[in-house]
């Protein structure tokens, strides 16, 4: 069994090794009863964070989530009718994944729109982002913009990127149904269980989900590293 708690403790356990700075915070939404969590990020002391690159990494744990890890599929099933060998709930590979939304944010420290080449900038800072990302789905580019003394001003670039974990199902291919007859296995002589962490020898989310999140955190120390290595006045026109 996974829980929001663990993910969260999972993945600032990852950073602190990795020694990444982090400031989390989490909450519940009252309305939807979706449990969210959000941490700011970057590299060296706090004191030094203004002059660094930063990530805000989030995410929602939905009460969805919570069923699938407490009963797996059957437990789904019965909030509509009783679990069967023929429910189509136990035959979709449309498995949720556990959606990370991360914003890189470089500051420009309101450099005059007329002082700065914008566009190898940003796509120099996209392309540092992409490569050193090997879970991101896409990455997207925004400005910060501001109106000065001067005019115009950059305020800060960001590049939003979206990751998303198969937390319920790490093969991919597997259906729900494949990953419980896979669980039963010979030995249970046709025994149905309603609860598929009940089998000692099925391999848990504890085994796999620690692994994943660590890719996630090398990913934004490396991104982070790229960012601040980056001279911004390279691009800055005389």
């Amino acid at each position: 069994m996974i829980t929001f708690e663990d993910v969260t403790r999972l993945f600032l356990r990852a950073a602190e090794h990795t020694g990444i700075t982090t400031h989390p915070d989490s909450w519940l939404n009252v309305e939807t009863l979706e449990r969210e969590f959000e941490s700011v990020c970057h590299l060296g002391p706090c004191e030094e964070a203004e002059n660094k690159a930063t990530c805000r990494i989030s995410f929602s744990w939905s009460p969805l989530d919570t069923a699938l890890s407490l009963d797996g599929p059957q437990g789904v099933c019965e909030f509509f009718h009783e679990p069967n060998e023929t429910c189509p709930h136990l035959h979709t590979e449309d498995v949720p994944p556990l959606a990370l939304d991360l914003a890189y944010t470089v500051a420009l420290n309101n450099i005059p729109l007329e002082q700065i080449d914008l566009q190898p900038l940003v796509r120099m800072l996209k392309y540092r982002a992409s490569e050193n990302s090997s879970r991101a789905i896409e990455t997207r580019p925004s400005l910060g913009m501001v109106y000065g003394d001067s005019g115009m001003e950059v305020e800060s670039l960001t590049l939003q990127q979206h990751v998303e974990l198969p937390l319920w199902n790490p093969e991919s291919v597997a259906t729900f149904r494949e990953m419980i007859e896979r669980q039963r296995g010979p030995s249970h002589h046709g025994r149905s269980r309603s609860r598929w962490h009940d089998d000692e020898d099925e391999t848990g989310q504890e085994e796999w989900l620690p692994p994943l999140l660590e890719e996630v955190v090398a990913d934004i120390e490396r991104v982070l590293t790229a960012l601040d290595d980056l001279s911004l006045s390279h691009f800055t026109s005389h």
